[in-house]
């Protein structure tokens, strides 16, 4: 996430997002949004892995409705309603040193 130490970058690919839903309905708002969140988090890891990156660093919440900007080392941000739970994240695809 955002703000989290790495050992050091020795290539950039770029930035990349990541948009997910999970099925809320029946389920607390915590875990639609942490459904949600490993969703695109494995998303961003796959994304890594097909750029030639092996990691994904500088991680941040990104709401698409409004394109807010929400910067975290420990916390991200979800919209979740009755039925979905949304989570959008943008991070720094790389290839650790």
């Amino acid at each position: 996430m955002k703000g989290q130490k790495n050992p050091g970058v020795a290539q950039k690919y770029g930035e990349f997002q990541s948009n997910k839903r999970s099925n809320a309905f029946g389920k607390s708002k915590d875990i639609a949004c942490q459904m949600a969140f490993l969703s695109a988090i494995i998303a961003l890891q796959e994304r890594a892995v097909r750029e030639g990156g092996n990691a994904v660093i500088d991680i941040y919440s990104n709401t698409n409705t409004k394109n807010k900007v929400y910067e975290s080392a420990e916390k991200f941000n979800c919209i979740s309603g009755a039925v979905t739970a949304n989570v959008s994240l943008k991070g720094t695809v790389v290839k650790l040193k």
